[in-house]
């Protein structure tokens, strides 16, 4: 039997109720089968933390973490506490110091009344970006001078390693060769004339030694254009660290919107947990009314199985939720239903359930 150590960091907002909906699909597959097992360990880290403590994680909380085959984090963020804050103390200090450099996030069309883009079918919406997960913009480097004088002026610097570049780069080559498809690399290299040209010129450098994957390149500008006019032109994207973060939020409102976006944080080489999340933020304004929509941390428990090498159940898991939208039966308001959090994950176990025993 596998058996796998889950850290769960519900969080903030709309965490908490969206990561339960997550574990009771887990602990389905648990029930169905046999040759898996999940141990839940729960963390209280987030925003109520710190206004309790004074810092979003324990002093000890990477220690906690390091020995736990993955980390599943509901949410970060809440009225009171500085975006800035919540965001580097937590979710970037764990995404740097378990070097979670890879960051994976579908753009897949589900049901096509969807997204805004009528025209669209799901088979033109069905593509997934690689954003460098681990410098490049938000590598955090930088400095404040003169602050509060007439010449006060801020240096944000990009941080851009050989060793960054290529490794994302190639993690990209490597998935695009793997599934048989092209690979498009997103940057700015007429403008940024430093980071975007050495981007540039590793991606060539590194397509030299994938002469069977076709590959393009755009300027963020028309690939931002291109996502919203002509998606089907994508199959595998790389970008850098603050494009990726930008696109594939355009990836999410095509799709349907942020509450069916999810995200995977790589240590490809597992040397330490990866991180898996619903990228829809900790929601405060819906927080506790029971009609946030789980969909999103059920498929990034999809992207979780798939780390742990269960790429069948991964699929049956995104499956479902095809099945579910298409329905129409059970979904929450943001979708046009009148069903609750819970309402919702109580069927999606049900038809999980129904698809394994119709196998």
């Amino acid at each position: 039997m596998k058996e796998w150590k889950i850290a769960l960091i519900p969080g903030d907002g709309i965490g908490p109720e969206v990561v339960a909906e997550g574990v009771k699909v887990l602990k389905n597959i648990e029930k169905i089968d046999d040759t898996l097992s999940f141990q839940f360990h729960e963390f209280p880290w987030g925003c109520e933390y710190y206004l309790e403590n004074g810092k979003m994680i324990a002093e000890d909380g990477m220690e906690q973490l390091k020995d736990y085959d993955a980390i599943y984090l509901g949410a970060v963020g809440y009225p009171g506490v500085p975006d800035h804050i919540s965001l580097w103390e937590l979710l970037l200090r764990i995404r740097k110091g378990f070097d979670q450099y890879v960051n994976l996030r579908p753009v897949t069309l589900l049901n096509r009344e969807l997204s805004p883009l009528k025209e669209k079918t799901e088979e033109d919406i069905d593509f997934l970006v690689i954003r460098e997960n681990s410098e490049g913009e938000y590598a955090g480097a930088g400095d404040w001078l003169f602050k509060g004088k007439p010449e006060e002026v801020v240096l944000q610097t990009g941080v851009f390693s050989r060793k960054g570049t290529e490794r994302i780069i190639r993690y990209a080559f490597e998935e695009a060769r793997k599934q048989k498809k092209s690979l498009t690399s997103i940057s700015k290299a007429n403008a940024l004339n430093y980071s975007m040209v050495f981007w540039d010129e590793i991606f060539v450098e590194v397509s030299k030694e994938y002469p069977d994957v076709a590959t393009f390149s755009y300027l963020v500008d028309a690939a931002s254009m291109f996502f919203v006019m002509q998606p089907e032109r994508f199959e595998i994207v790389v970008t850098s660290n603050l494009f990726g973060d930008i696109l594939t939020d355009i990836g999410a409102a095509i799709t349907g919107g942020m509450g069916l976006a999810t995200g995977a944080n790589i240590n490809p080489e597992r040397k330490f947990p990866s991180m898996f999340e619903p990228v829809h933020g900790s929601a405060p304004d819906i927080a506790g009314k029971g009609v946030a929509n789980p969909i999103a941390a059920i498929w990034s428990v999809a992207q979780m199985m798939e780390h742990f090498g269960e790429d069948l159940w991964g699929d049956l898991i995104v499956n479902t939720i095809k099945e579910l939208i298409n329905e129409k039966r059970v979904l929450t308001p943001d979708l046009g239903g009148k069903s609750t959090s819970s309402e919702v994950g109580d069927y999606f176990v049900q038809k999980l359930t129904n698809a394994t025993v119709n196998k």
